[in-house]
């Protein structure tokens, strides 16, 4: 069994959210599946069609799910309640994605040794989601 995130992102930013951290994480979009390319793209405004009804995302071994949340679908607006968390061994390496992931959103907790870790901190990505980075 595995927890797999799936984001819906509201403001339709879905794609480069996933592009963003692909270059920042690796791995790659394994499937990304168009509103426009389903057998459902009749039931949605054509301003819809280039947006992202499903795609996975894999790295390091993990996966997360994601898509673009159209107006009409019921569900709460932007990210909150939770935080995606990633561990690193390389304290250098966790220092580097904190900082590519911080990139124009907002750090919450600098990256810094705690008492629990070799490097630890807290941002709200660009596109509203938040992150820990872990070295322990």
């Amino acid at each position: 069994m595995a927890i797999q995130p799936y984001l819906a992102y509201t403001d339709g930013n879905c794609e480069a959210a996933l592009h963003f951290y692909q270059s920042v994480l690796g791995g790659e979009v394994s499937f990304m599946m168009r509103f426009g390319d389903s057998p459902m793209a009749g039931e949605f405004d054509t301003e819809w069609h280039d947006k992202i009804m499903h795609a996975t995302y894999t790295f390091d071994g993990q996966q997360m799910m994601a898509c673009d949340r159209p107006p009409n679908m019921p569900g709460p607006t932007g990210f909150c309640g939770f935080s995606l968390s990633v561990a690193y061994n390389d304290i250098a390496r966790g220092e580097a994605v904190f900082k590519a992931l911080g990139e124009g959103g907002q750090v919450t907790m600098p990256f810094a040794p705690t008492f629990w870790a070799k490097g630890f901190g807290m941002l709200v990505d660009r596109f509203g989601v938040h992150w820990m980075v872990n070295c322990e």
